[in-house]
């Protein structure tokens, strides 16, 4: 009856020769093919270097500036726009300014990835319905696994340093984009694509037009989730070199310092809340302006 208690299953003879197969094939793959994708992503690399010195380069006054200006024309918001002064001053003065340079520059970064990469594959995603039961299996596959699972064929293939980092958080962040973007578009009402066809639009200036501009709130929408999953994410990039506010919180979680934990997470939490209200407050405004010109 052992048949009955235990589940049967592989011998651990053949389970181990299994994974040994796969080790050693994948292990194989990053030898021949290492150097290959380390050349393909050195631009991203150079990039996210011009975009952390340019951030830790310009003078702390001109960046509160700069970003109090952008928090408010994105959200006409007085209260949003001193909440994100307020905030970026208060990581200065607890010297966590540098650490915070360098997260925004990397959420900046892997954001601008996300979107290049994932608005493409939602807009064929919408245009195919192949495409969509196609690419869906592979999102949900996306957002369940363990973050941590994407450090590990990353490491295996680039080693240490920015890009993998990057390069997972991007793949982890990704899915809201494509998503919310694929769904924007197939939300778009038919009454409004059959007058475009009626004025003889082709189907690149229907895109262009009409779909793009009213999926643009639910894009927004794709585009603040992403970057909320991205800051989750920080933490756990710190673990194969990504600096900036993850790696003290991963320090302190080595060495139990509580108060650098807590004051580390809370700019984390500040960072993403300030992200967080200006984008919604932007789709918002979008909105709005969609609303009054289609009205």
């Amino acid at each position: 009856m052992s048949w009955f208690t235990e589940f049967p299953h592989l011998s651990d003879a053949t389970l181990r020769d299994l994974r040994k197969l796969v080790d050693e094939s994948f292990r194989e793959f990053t030898r021949a093919w290492g150097g290959t994708f380390e050349t393909v992503f050195e631009p991203l690399r150079l990039f996210l270097i011009w975009s952390e010195n340019l951030m830790l380069n310009t003078p702390w006054p001109v960046v509160i500036t700069v970003i109090g200006l952008i928090s408010w024309f994105a959200s006409r918001s007085w209260q949003i726009t001193a909440f994100t002064i307020l905030t970026l001053l208060l990581i200065g003065w607890f010297d966590m300014w540098d650490d915070t340079m360098r997260t925004v520059s990397m959420i900046f970064v892997c954001t601008l990835v996300a979107i290049a990469v994932g608005i493409p594959i939602g807009i064929l995603m919408a245009r195919s319905n192949r495409m969509q039961a196609f690419v869906n299996p592979i999102l949900d596959v996306m957002q369940t696994m363990p973050s941590f699972v994407y450090l590990i064929p990353v490491v295996m293939l680039l080693g240490i340093g920015r890009v993998p980092g990057v390069i997972a958080v991007v793949i982890y962040a990704i899915p809201p984009m494509i998503r919310l973007t694929n769904l924007g578009i197939r939300l778009v009402d038919k009454d409004v694509l059959e007058a475009a066809d009626a004025f003889g639009s082709s189907s690149w200036q229907k895109l262009k037009n009409v779909q793009m501009p009213l999926a643009l709130p639910t894009i927004m929408a794709g585009i603040n989730q992403t970057i909320m999953m991205a800051l989750a994410m920080v933490v756990i990039a710190s673990m194969i070199g990504v600096q900036g506010l993850g790696q003290p919180v991963l320090r302190a979680i080595n060495n139990q310092y509580f108060t650098m934990g807590m004051l580390n997470g809370l700019a984390i939490v500040g960072i993403a809340i300030i992200f967080d209200r200006v984008s919604q407050a932007y789709g918002r405004r979008l909105q709005k302006h969609l609303e009054i010109s289609h009205g």
